[in-house]
């Protein structure tokens, strides 16, 4: 029997590509205040006269582009990866899939788990980056759920991992063979976006350090170190090392902007119609938040993006696939998977 209980946790998908589903999801996830961090009554407003009556319709329209046999490419994906790691970990560890939004729901594991007969549960948010409206939602999630049951379990969490040796090594295998085939003129790494404010919040000086200047970013210190941003382009750094990219042959951009509110630039729809208007023909795109292909990655990039690029005077724009459930990170989930077990082992005298 399984001692432990292993948990990727990932935002999540509607259940198909009805109107009704993605209305369902929506609601679900635009009303957590970790992701719009306003009032609760003018978050009610906001969703309940302005988004719900209009997007789930558009959203479904967008599913639908990117759906399969297999249903949410970002539900088979993590199914597929937890049973590879399953694999890897063996008969000692259960692994299984939790959403933070919709299904299989983080309530929902948490009784397999117990009726299993597991009571140590080790969370791993696929959210290579920190970010309060993704990481820090997750795991509260976890945590409020665990505290319903009356006996409530042991649980461990994988910190961020956006710098760890084997998501960057991951990332550049991804990456490799697209960009020795296409030899392209500049590569995009494009990042899920954030509102600026939620950065400000995350900055540990009050305010005087994240945004303040344009060399905000450049490196990783105290006031930073849970930044998003700060840690998009900390691995942004790592993978054009790895990838032995020049300067100037790469650069950092932000995704999936929501609302009228200033979100953290620069902007990627607006940078790779720049590109392409400035006589750029051929672009490589990687989205180093995603671990998993999505809406975001395969319809607004792979699908609008390119047609954007080319529609502004480019010739192609290639996605990078994500890492799915591709062998390489499924090594590297094992491996920082142990190294954090290890972290906290020592710092315990274990």
């Amino acid at each position: 029997m399984a001692q432990w209980g292993l948990m990727l946790v990932n935002l999540g998908t509607p259940d198909s590509t009805s109107t009704g589903d993605v209305r369902r999801y929506l609601r679900e996830f635009l009303s957590d205040p970790r992701v719009i961090d306003i009032s609760a009554v003018g978050r009610w407003l906001l969703l309940n006269l302005i988004i719900l009556p209009f997007r789930p319709k558009k959203s479904a329209e967008a599913y639908r582009k990117i759906w399969t046999g297999r249903g949410s490419p970002l539900r088979f994906h993590g199914w597929d990866l937890a049973r590879k790691v399953q694999a890897e970990l063996g008969d000692g560890v259960r692994v299984e899939l939790g959403m933070r939004y919709q299904n299989p729901s983080i309530a929902e594991v948490l009784r397999r788990f117990r009726v299993a007969g597991i009571d140590r549960i080790v969370v791993f948010p696929l959210f290579p980056q920190y970010s309060s409206a993704a990481w820090g939602s997750a795991v509260e999630k976890v945590y409020v759920e665990a505290n319903r049951l009356w006996n409530v379990p042991v649980i461990q969490v994988v910190p961020p991992f956006y710098d760890h040796a084997a998501y960057i090594g991951a990332c550049a295998a991804r990456a490799r063979p697209v960009l020795e085939e296409m030899r392209p003129d500049r590569v995009v790494m494009s990042y899920h976006g954030l509102p600026e404010r939620h950065v400000i919040k995350s900055d540990e000086t009050g305010g005087r350090h994240c945004l303040a200047t344009e060399g905000c970013c450049e490196g990783m210190v105290s006031a930073n170190r849970n930044c998003y941003r700060a840690q998009c382009y900390a691995t942004s750094r790592a993978l054009a090392a790895e990838l032995e990219l020049e300067d100037g042959a790469w650069e950092v951009t932000f995704q999936s902007r929501l609302g009228r509110s200033p979100w953290i630039k620069p902007y990627t729809d607006l940078r790779i119609n720049e590109l392409a208007e400035a006589g750029v023909k051929r672009v490589v795109v990687l989205s180093p938040s995603f671990v998993a292909d999505c809406l975001e990655t395969l319809e607004e990039m792979e699908i609008r993006g390119a047609e954007d690029f080319r529609a502004h005077g480019g010739e192609e724009l290639r996605l990078v696939g994500s890492l799915n459930s591709e062998d390489i990170w499924v090594r590297g989930v094992v491996r920082i998977l142990r190294d954090a077990w290890n972290a906290v082992s020592c710092r315990s005298g274990g």
